[in-house]
């Protein structure tokens, strides 16, 4: 189930939050919202490695937060896109290939492939995964 808080703004901001609680779907709903931000910012070719590294964190969340609770954050920056997702495990996050016939462990490496930058920020309650995409 979908929870979204703020999901239309008035108008397009330099930055946009949003509050969700994701499921297998998810990932479709909030790839539709962060393109729908980079064509109003003039930021279209940026469209399909962001959407990428935003479905793989977002699939991140669905498999390894258990209450699948996250809150995303796009914003527009001077040299071109970052995007945040935050959640409320605590933990450390690397990018690793997985084996040749593993089924999962690859998708911080696609991130890492398709964007110019990305982290991990570590707080008390919980962890951002970040992405950021030059224009």
């Amino acid at each position: 189930m979908n929870e979204a808080t703020d999901l239309y703004p008035a108008e397009l901001q330099e930055n946009y939050r949003m509050g969700f609680t994701v499921g297998e779907h998810s990932a479709g709903h909030m790839r539709r919202i962060l393109r729908m931000f980079l064509v109003r910012w003039g930021l279209d070719r940026l469209t399909d490695p962001a959407q990428l590294a935003l479905t793989e964190l977002v699939a991140n969340v669905v498999r390894h937060v258990p209450e699948r609770r996250c809150t995303v954050l796009i914003l527009r920056e001077p040299y071109g896109l970052r995007v945040e997702v935050a959640d409320g495990v605590p933990g450390t996050v690397v990018a690793k290939a997985g084996g040749p016939l593993e089924e999962a462990g690859r998708g911080l490496v696609l991130v890492e492939a398709v964007t110019d930058r990305w982290g991990v920020t570590e707080a008390a309650g919980g962890k951002t995964v970040w992405f950021e995409c030059d224009a």
